[in-house]
C-alpha cells in the first residue's frame, strides 16, 4: 500500500527554503525527501532568458518539480483542469512545488533570468502532454478512474 501524502502536496504552492546569510553571501539548500515529497532525479535549467520568453506549455503525467528563480523574476501559471494559480518567483530562497498532471507555463521573464528545476525522475518523453486537449483528456480519464465527476 502506498504511504498517505498530505494534501497540502496536492496543489502547487510556494516553499520557503532554508536561508543562511553571512560572509558576503546566502545559502539555501533543498534535501529530497525532507523539504519536498520526493528524491530529486534530474536537476535542469534556463538561463540567459530573454524577456519575451514563454517557456513549459506542457503538463507531466508523473513528474513532480521545484522551480526556483535563482536569478531574475518570471511568472509561473499553473492549471490543474479546474483551478487555475499564478505565481511570481523572483528570490532564490523561495520554490514552487508543481504535482504532477498541472499544466505550467512560465513568462513575464526579467532580463538574464535563470530558471532552476529539480524533478521527480529523469526525462521519458512518455510523461510529457503536450497539447492542451490531451492534458484535458488525461485528467477526465482520471477523474473517472477515482470517480470523480470528469467535466
Amino acid at each position: 500500500m502506498a504511504p498517505v501524502r498530505d494534501p497540502a502536496w496536492s496543489q502547487p504552492h510556494i516553499l520557503q527554503l532554508p536561508k543562511f546569510s553571512g560572509r558576503g553571501a546566502s545559502l539555501s539548500f533543498i534535501e529530497g525527501g525532507n523539504h519536498i515529497p520526493f528524491s530529486i532525479e534530474r536537476i535542469y535549467y534556463l538561463a540567459e532568458v530573454k524577456k519575451q520568453t514563454i517557456r513549459g506549455e506542457h503538463a507531466h503525467r508523473d513528474l513532480e518539480q521545484l522551480v526556483i528563480a535563482i536569478t531574475g523574476a518570471f511568472d509561473v501559471v499553473i492549471f490543474n483542469g479546474e483551478q487555475q494559480w499564478t505565481f511570481s518567483l523572483n528570490a532564490p530562497d523561495e520554490a514552487l512545488y508543481i504535482p504532477a498532471l498541472h499544466w505550467g507555463t512560465l513568462n513575464n521573464f526579467s532580463g538574464a533570468a535563470a530558471c532552476l528545476v529539480l524533478a521527480s525522475a529523469a526525462y521519458d518523453p512518455k510523461d510529457y502532454l503536450t497539447t492542451y486537449d490531451d492534458f484535458l483528456t488525461e485528467v477526465r480519464q482520471r477523474q473517472a478512474g477515482r470517480g470523480g465527476t470528469g467535466g
